[in-house]
């Protein structure tokens, strides 16, 4: 198999140097999938090259080589579509920034209003035909090396090998113009603390929302985690998948016998999801039953069109803040970026779009700050320098500790009543001074 493209094969070393020029934008990808051995290989070339910049997002990996070789950033750039925990440590430390965007936007960035040069792709062991999967991040890898100059298959021996439902997750290696093997570490995995009793609560009240039959999306926060788990040993049964990242949540589903998938009218039998994030054992899931999954690209998950023709589409996502109106923030503190908007918005519109469908909002009321006191998440309006990640007419249905809301179809004065009633109740009597004084009450 590899005799036809042994040509191809080379070194990570001679691969970077054959493929990145100075001034060059290098893209990574995003989520679990990380090109470990080129990563290492360029951050080699510091000081032998300038300006090259590089994209990724919610990174798992705990280094990535190009950033901590070069802190003073003589030569490498790093930009994140979507913080991620050791992004965060990163920014902290002026080593990363930001770029905002909405995923289902992503295709149509590549495509018309940015540029790649070359792409690094982490890629399964290709089978006896020369296919590979794209492993645990699909992404939008497909738009990404045809909008390239330079394609580089990094082949990692630790991602499951599955190619998807008709080819949906399948690369071959005859579109790589180079190709890369080595040994891997194992694959990142992503765990969940324990539920706290607000999050238990939170959960509770969205879990009993969801009916026999609902196709989920769920977030990656430990509040989407807890309701799968409260699913998994309720009564409601034949619940599908159709999430941009497919986790553990989903994995307890199945192990209960409620994630069938069989009343999918897209999709009908399968799981489709976009990133893989979570345990081994996900991971391990994934290898051992690819006929259950249709992993795919950005373009195909995110669709709300999509998700629009499903039944019961209920869509699982935490926040931030909320303010009186109904505006979210679901990813800053102030001009600090937490996260990023990701998937937020489209699962949002797709659950808008489905008949019987819900979009929920899962924030706590309150939270400690680190001097000890307590500051509403609930708040008359989205503070100067904080993200508005949802707008006020795509935000369906809210819940913290205290209850659920439905505020589509209601006024200003209607939604600030309602908010007001699910917030903690130390601050539910200024949120009502301040919704008298602004025409809100």
């Amino acid at each position: 198999m590899y005799l036809q493209y042994k040509e191809k094969c080379m070194t990570a070393e001679e691969a970077v140097s054959r493929a990145v020029q100075s001034g060059d934008w290098v893209d990574y990808g995003f989520g679990g999938g990380f090109p470990e051995l080129l990563d290492r290989a360029l951050a080699s070339k510091k000081g032998e090259l300038t300006d090259i910049k590089i994209r990724g997002g919610l990174v798992l990996q705990k280094r990535i080589e190009v950033v901590e070789q070069d802190p003073e950033q003589t030569t490498f750039h790093y930009y994140s579509w979507h913080i991620g925990d050791y992004e965060r440590k990163l920014q902290s430390r002026g080593l990363c920034q930001f770029i905002p965007m909405i995923l289902r936007q992503l295709p149509y960035l590549y495509r018309d209003h940015i540029r790649v040069d070359v792409a690094f792709v982490p890629v399964s062991k290709p089978d006896e035909q020369g296919y590979c999967g794209l492993g645990i991040s699909n992404y939008a890898w497909r738009t990404i090396f045809e909008a390239a100059r330079t394609v580089i298959f990094e082949i990692n021996e630790q991602l499951p090998t599955l190619q998807g439902v008709n080819g949906s997750h399948r690369v071959h290696l005859s579109e790589a113009d180079y190709i890369v093997e080595g040994e891997h570490s194992p694959l990142p995995i992503r765990t969940y603390k324990e539920p706290t009793e607000v999050d238990l609560k939170i959960a509770k009240l969205v879990a009993a929302e969801v009916p026999d039959g609902a196709v989920l999306s769920l977030g990656v926060g430990g509040v989407p985690f807890t309701i799968a788990k409260l699913l998994a040993e309720s009564d409601v049964k034949d619940l599908g998948c159709h999430t941009g990242t497919i986790s553990d949540a989903f994995l307890s589903l199945y192990q209960a016998g409620k994630l069938t998938n069989q009343r999918k009218e897209v999709d009908r039998g399968y799981a489709t999801w976009n990133l893989a994030m979570g345990s081994q054992a996900l991971y391990d899931w994934i290898q051992a039953e690819p006929q259950m999954f249709k992993p795919a690209d950005v373009d195909y998950v995110h669709s709300p069109e999509r998700m629009a023709q499903m039944s019961r589409f209920i869509s699982i996502n935490g926040g931030v803040q909320l303010d009186l109106m109904g505006q979210e923030n679901a990813e800053s503190a102030g001009s600090r970026q937490l996260s990023g908007t990701g998937g937020q918005l489209d699962f949002l519109e797709g659950a808008f779009r489905s008949p019987g469908g819900k979009g929920f909002i899962c924030i706590n009321s309150a939270r400690t700050t680190k001097d000890g006191s307590l500051k509403s998440n609930i708040v008359p309006y989205i503070p100067g320098g904080s993200t508005v990640s949802a707008p006020r007419g795509l935000v369906q249905y809210v819940a913290t500790e205290y209850g659920v809301v439905k505020l589509s179809g209601l006024s200003l004065q209607e939604r600030a009543e309602a908010t007001i009633s699910i917030a903690h109740p130390m601050f539910r009597e200024e949120l009502t001074q301040y919704a008298k004084e602004h025409g809100l009450q």
